[in-house]
């Protein structure tokens, strides 16, 4: 199987001249097959514009969009006074359709004013197909509630959910941190260590980990507490 992850930072590979996109330093995915040169593309935000091209530069066929959750900076929308190019800038570029949890749908039409013809509702278990490439969603809840994960062969591309050495925050409208420390711990938790985890940011010194090394090193995937779940922060 010729599958293929590409991982792009905004504020480096894209949108290199707008400095709130190098705060935020948001990863956007690629996933595709590399025989077919079909893909879709994780949380395209910032400057669609410039993912497009890169997807055209690299000679790829976009088949569509895949949102982790429904939080401006991987969508697109307003946030702190500031437009961010998103998934309806994504439409009228090139009209793809963006799957989507069933319980996140609601906020990502609100946020980007998408309609129901736009979106594919999705839960945990579903699989899609890129040409030979078959990409599961894993439905991790705790960040937001219909926050998702991608497992493509070997790799988890973790949205927000799971970072190098931490984990998305709880305290933003939406956040849970009991599902979240399910989430961690009974369904990341259990993949095998080899898995490559690709987090939603860059906010650790190496781009890329595994889950037994996080498992081993990174401590929201060890706290057992009440106390403990209820301080979980990215």
């Amino acid at each position: 199987m010729g599958v293929f992850v590409k991982q792009l930072l905004a504020g480096r590979d894209f949108a290199s001249d707008d400095g709130f996109a190098g705060q935020m330093a948001n990863f956007v995915y690629l996933i595709g097959d590399d025989q077919t040169r079909e893909c879709v593309v994780v949380d395209a935000a910032w400057d669609v514009s410039g993912i497009l091209d890169e997807i055209d530069r690299q000679e790829l066929r976009l088949t569509g969009a895949l949102a982790t959750h429904y939080h401006p900076d991987h969508v697109g929308g307003g946030m702190f006074g500031y437009h961010i190019s998103g998934l309806a800038e994504l439409q009228s570029l090139r009209p793809v359709k963006v799957y989507a949890n069933e319980w996140e749908a609601e906020g990502i039409k609100l946020i980007t004013g998408l309609s129901d013809s736009d979106l594919v509702k999705v839960e945990g278990g579903d699989q899609l197909k890129i040409g030979d490439v078959a990409i599961s969603f894993l439905h991790t809840p705790g960040h937001t509630p219909g926050s998702q994960c991608f497992l493509v062969g070997s790799s988890l591309i973790a949205g927000d959910t799971l970072f190098i050495g931490g984990c998305g925050r709880v305290d933003l409208p939406g956040g849970d941190a009991e599902q979240l420390y399910y989430s961690l711990t009974q369904v990341l938790g259990k993949l095998p260590d080899d898995t490559v985890l690709y987090p939603g940011h860059d906010y650790a010194p190496v781009a890329t980990s595994t889950i037994g090394r996080e498992r081993v090193e990174n401590r929201f995937m060890q706290v057992r507490s009440i106390a403990e779940r209820q301080g979980l922060r990215g």
